[in-house]
């Protein structure tokens, strides 16, 4: 039934976007407990858990992991451009900002999370981001940085240097938890300390086109590091290991705060809340056309059916979304 008053445009994408979906409460606690400057509330009301009927499709499960990469990054990008958009004066697309970022984390990503089977056991989960961090320590930060300072460019090689340094660190640091969680000697080590970095709206500080694309993936996979993490806390914090989450929680803000943030600046990836909003509609609308419904047409002929059914319930929020992003700049003065 219609309303009988029309609702702020912020508030029907939170509306409609409130699905009846729930990873768990752990999972929930986990993500609004990140640092303050970026983490939000997660949306009240009881979702039942979904989870995939069958083993899934290869395909199904490498669609999944890129909409994770995707909603991660929207998250992260939608909280900076929410600052931004309170500093400039505009807080009702503030408001639109953080309300879709809370949604593309605490829904999305953790629904495609619940189906990829992505969270498991405390150990698994620690080889999980072994892994991960050893690629980004050895070969992938690396990489970008020697092609960094090819192109000149200085700052992006020495962000890619650090970021490798640190991912060795947290790969040293979940290497000696594995062995506390697997064997019952010695412990697990204490949580690094993040700094935040702060990210003003900006033009990119790179010059080199493959800087850039470099930065773009980093930033990705920085955003899904933050969002894998925190969700290793909560199984973490449900088996009672309370120091193996305060570490996830600790190396999730470093990733988030440090890595995504100083990775943000110089990218340009803030503007003007204009160039914000354009972006996110640009974004919002190439999701709810193309991306999505392809990956809902193949995981519906392979008979992944509660996949594609996640891929368009997704897209049509991000249809959404992208209305309600136009329609807050077609208001802005």
């Amino acid at each position: 039934m219609p309303s009988p008053k029309r609702l702020p445009e912020e508030e029907i994408v939170f509306r409609h976007s409130i699905r009846t979906f729930m990873v768990g409460v752990c999972a929930l606690t986990a993500a609004s407990q990140a640092a303050p400057a970026l983490a939000l509330a997660a949306p009240a009301g009881p979702r039942p858990q979904v989870r995939a009927a069958r083993a899934l499709h290869a395909q199904t499960l490498t669609n999944l992991n890129s909409a994770m990469k995707g909603e991660a990054f929207a998250y992260a990008s939608y909280s900076l451009f929410g600052t931004q958009a309170a500093g400039a004066g505009h807080p009702a697309v503030a408001r639109l900002f953080r309300n879709t970022a809370r949604t593309e984390l605490n829904e999305h990503l953790h629904e495609a999370a619940a189906l990829a089977g992505l969270v498991s056991t405390n150990a698994a989960n620690l080889r999980q981001a072994i892994k991960g961090e050893t690629y980004e320590h050895q070969i992938m930060y690396r990489g970008f940085a020697a092609q960094a300072r090819r192109d000149g460019d200085t700052k992006a090689a020495a962000l890619f240097t650090e970021i490798a340094a640190d991912e060795g660190r947290h790969r040293a640091a979940f290497r000696k938890a594995l062995t506390a969680v697997t064997t019952g000697h010695g412990a697990v080590p204490a949580p690094p300390t993040a700094g935040t970095v702060a990210v003003p709206a900006g033009l990119p500080k790179v010059r080199a086109a493959r800087t850039k694309a470099n930065l773009d993936t980093a930033m990705h996979g920085e955003a899904l590091a933050y969002a894998k993490y925190m969700l290793f806390a909560a199984k973490a914090k449900q088996s009672g290991n309370t120091a193996l989450a305060r570490l996830w929680e600790g190396t999730a803000a470093v990733e988030l705060h440090e890595h995504f943030a100083g990775e943000a600046v110089l990218a340009g990836r803030v503007g003007t809340t204009r160039k914000n909003l354009n972006k996110a509609i640009t974004g919002e609308r190439s999701e709810a056309t193309s991306i999505y419904p392809a990956f809902a047409k193949q995981a519906r002929a392979v008979g992944d059916t509660a996949a594609a059914a996640y891929f368009r319930n997704t897209a049509a929020d991000e249809a959404r979304h992208a209305a309600a992003f136009q329609a807050a700049l077609n208001r802005l003065r």
